[in-house]
């Protein structure tokens, strides 16, 4: 199975049991205030939005008063309340009198904790996946003094500032301690951003430049952008056979001192010195057994010499932190507020001067690109819990045609006192769900550009 392929079926797995659970959220309360629900369906049964084009499922089942399926065009899902302004846009319904059992009969606060059942529903599952994740797995983190060399940076991570052999300390005054929070913290800068950090033994402030939330945005839709990693030395892990590496006699164990008399202590000079004297003769100095060598070499422009480095895991070890049961309960609480609040700071974003909000939004394949290559169990919850709670924020946006609109208009209600009339209702999640599916549209042309033009 191709790795596009096992992203794209784990998006699939993730948004299906969230979009299930979701509607549930609505399902529950609507049974709860003995409201007639008459469809719950994974997907659609019809042209979304247009729900008179194409209506068919795949799978359906009634049971009681509710119809159970699986539509045919594979975006969401939903829940058909009797009396209620929806997706399914039933006009006919809707001019009849109202009847007991309906959306339009129950209380105010009855159809908002209908309306709101989604919502709470993705923020429960995410808290239960992540204390599920926390009471498995543990939590493992690089801490940031494990770096004892210091940081390695790509030419993004030059063009903000940073340097390799840089050891960071804090952003915008306040200290780091985990290595993955670093670019994190970069990218919700205050305005006037700093970065606190240790360059060649002295304590230094750089400012962050205007422009840097781009850059990192575009460097981490890149495969080849690591931004910042940990520095590490340059030592032969193994060596290919039939390779330059091979026919100079490198071996496991040596370490590179060298380059044309400039120092490649480091992996990041190493490389570094290689680009610049491709096609030129090498003399490489190296220490085997404490004893140092040499050996000369010409490669071709971008050939490489033919070894593995020892990787960061022979530096440096992950701090794991155990959690029983209640504790995992709890640690799965907090986190998905910390999420949540990373959620909202980020799209924030794009309503800010530094961000194009074509560099920030992104379809389904910018979200099965956060999965792991092939499946791993812990990163697929971890990122299908991420995913519940950008979905509850997102519905509850007080946009028509998603739940926050649906709540906009009725705590207007319970102000006011005076109920939105059926016929706004309809023109407003009309106009709504036209302008989601426009956002669908663009966020995944944007995608398909990235993929082929790597823009």
């Amino acid at each position: 199975m191709s790795n596009g392929l096992s992203q794209a079926l784990q998006l699939v797995a993730g948004l299906s049991i969230l979009v299930t659970l979701h509607e549930f959220g609505h399902f529950y309360f609507a049974r709860r205030f003995k409201t007639k629900v008459e469809k719950f369906y994974l997907f659609f049964d019809f042209f979304f939005p247009f729900s008179n084009i194409f209506n068919f499922a795949l799978f359906k089942k009634k049971i009681g008063d509710t119809e159970y399926g699986i539509g045919w065009f594979p975006f969401g899902g939903y829940v058909k309340i009797a009396g209620m302004v929806d997706e399914s846009m039933d006009k006919e319904a809707l001019a009849k009198p109202p009847e007991p059992w309906e959306f339009r009969s129950k209380k105010p606060y009855e159809r908002l904790l209908i309306m709101l059942g989604g919502i709470m529903m993705n923020v429960l599952v995410a808290i239960f996946i992540y204390a599920i994740v926390f009471g498995v797995w543990g939590e493992s983190f690089m801490p940031l003094k494990a770096a004892t060399y210091g940081i390695s940076v790509d030419s993004t991570g030059e063009s903000i500032g940073l340097k390799n052999g840089d050891f960071i300390k804090n952003v915008d005054g306040e200290p780091v301690t985990r290595f993955n929070d670093v670019i994190i913290k970069i990218v919700l800068h205050k305005e006037d951003g700093t970065i606190g950090l240790v360059r060649d033994g002295k304590d230094t402030v750089i400012h962050i430049p205007f422009g840097t939330i781009q850059k990192i945005s575009k460097a981490g839709k890149s495969s080849r952008g690591y931004i910042i990693s940990p520095r590490i030395p340059a030592v032969v892990d193994s060596v290919a056979p039939n390779t330059a590496a091979a026919k100079i006699g490198l071996q496991r164990g040596d370490s590179f001192v060298s380059i044309n008399g400039m120092s490649a202590g480091f992996y990041d000079q190493f490389e570094k010195l290689k680009r610049e004297n491709y096609e030129k003769s090498m003399h490489i100095v190296f220490l085997r057994h404490g004893v140092l060598d040499s050996a000369n070499v010409v490669l071709a422009k971008d050939s490489a010499l033919g070894f593995h480095a020892y990787s960061y895991n022979r530096y440096f070890s992950p701090e794991t932190v155990k959690y029983n049961p209640i504790q995992a309960v709890g640690k799965g609480f907090t986190y998905a507020y910390d999420r949540f609040v990373f959620y909202i700071a980020q799209f924030k974003l794009m309503g800010s001067k530094e961000v194009k909000v074509s560099d920030s939004l992104g379809g389904f394949g910018t979200l099965a690109s956060m999965y792991a290559p092939v499946f791993d169990l812990h990163d697929f919850l971890m990122w299908t819990a991420f995913i519940s709670i950008a979905l509850a924020f997102m519905n509850l946006l007080p946009i028509p045609g998603l739940d926050g609109g649906y709540v906009f208009f009725l705590l207007f209600e319970m102000v006011t006192g005076k109920k939105v009339s059926d016929k706004v209702m309809e023109v407003t999640t009309t106009i709504g769900l036209v302008l989601l599916v426009g956002l669908l549209l663009y966020s995944n042309y944007l995608d398909v550009i990235r993929h082929f033009f790597n823009k």
